[in-house]
């Protein structure tokens, strides 16, 4: 009841879906960023990650995500060029090297580690999205009847690095308050001032350890059966994301039978937009997974959806 009225006054729509929704909204989602090849679909697919973070007011979780993923992202663009020569349109011949031959650098060798990025990119905003839309407790929740302990390991470990990240923030903040600056002195100067920032956070991690340890076992966890109590309940909007998740993979897969998500690279790279059936497989697979979108959007300007869902 709490979390219902929290999310009605702070307006997060998106966030106030049952779990069950949110977990095979998200994926179909990761299904499709895993099957799709073409960059179109998969470009389509982060943008409308994009707006649903945004919906959740999540720009700056987003971020922290980002910063991670565009690293990779550099990687493997960078990698793939130099052990891939399956291309046919060579843009630099380079020298031979040592057990890895003559390096011919190829565009279709830098398009595919372009898309293989992008899907990398989709998968990361994926996990964040999941960490903004729902709550562990939640999951652990939902999960608890069939395999409590299992559950509970997951979701101990989905929380350790957004947690981690918000107790170093934190600690930098403190430390920067008593007159750290780590932005000046020498590179060995730095590094000593960052060494004791993550000492610091070594110690608070195993001092929040202890405090869930502690907590659990005032809690009698693994003395018996497990009681569950849930007020979780689906209601019109949930059935709505569900029908839109279901028929959106189901229009995928109709799509892939058929050639449209697929894409060529190799030897030649194909056609973005082969025929108006591309955009019109990607505009409808689209669509049914703005369900959530559409309904968080009807819900802040329409009092007679808001009444209904």
């Amino acid at each position: 009841m709490f979390n219902r009225l929290f999310y009605r006054e702070k307006g997060l729509f998106l966030q106030s879906f049952h779990p069950a929704t949110v977990l095979v909204y998200l994926l179909v989602l990761l299904i499709l960023s895993l099957i799709y090849d073409h960059p179109l679909y998969l470009l389509a697919l982060f943008l409308l990650l994009a707006l649903l973070i945004r919906e959740v007011d999540g720009l700056d979780a987003w971020e922290g995500f980002l910063k991670a993923g565009v690293f990779l992202m550099l990687v493997v663009m960078m990698v793939n060029p130099l052990v891939i020569r399956a291309g046919k349109t060579i843009i630099w011949h380079g020298p031979a090297v040592p057990f890895l031959g003559k390096l011919d650098i190829s565009m279709e060798a830098i398009y595919f580690g372009a898309a293989s990025s992008l899907r990398l990119l989709v998968i990361i905003s994926i996990f964040c999205l999941y960490n903004l839309m729902i709550n562990p407790d939640r999951v652990l929740n939902l999960f608890s009847r069939v395999a409590g302990k299992s559950v509970l390991v997951i979701t101990l470990a989905t929380r350790l690095f957004p947690t981690m990240v918000r107790d170093l923030q934190r600690i930098r903040e403190v430390q920067q308050l008593r007159g750290v600056d780590f932005d000046t002195g020498s590179l060995w100067q730095r590094a000593k001032k960052y060494s004791g920032l993550y000492n610091v956070l070594l110690l608070s991690s195993l001092e929040d350890a202890m405090e869930i340890a502690e907590s659990m076992q005032a809690r009698a966890f693994g003395s018996g059966r497990r009681s569950v109590y849930s007020r979780n309940i689906l209601r019109p909007r949930d059935l709505f994301c569900l029908g839109g998740s279901l028929l959106a993979l189901s229009a995928a897969v109709w799509g892939l039978r058929y050639g449209y998500g697929r894409y060529s690279f190799y030897p030649e790279a194909d056609f973005l937009i082969k025929d108006g059936t591309t955009l019109a497989v990607l505009f409808i697979v689209l669509f049914y997974l703005s369900v959530p979108l559409i309904l968080s959007k009807g819900w802040k300007h329409c009092r007679f959806l808001k009444s209904k869902i």
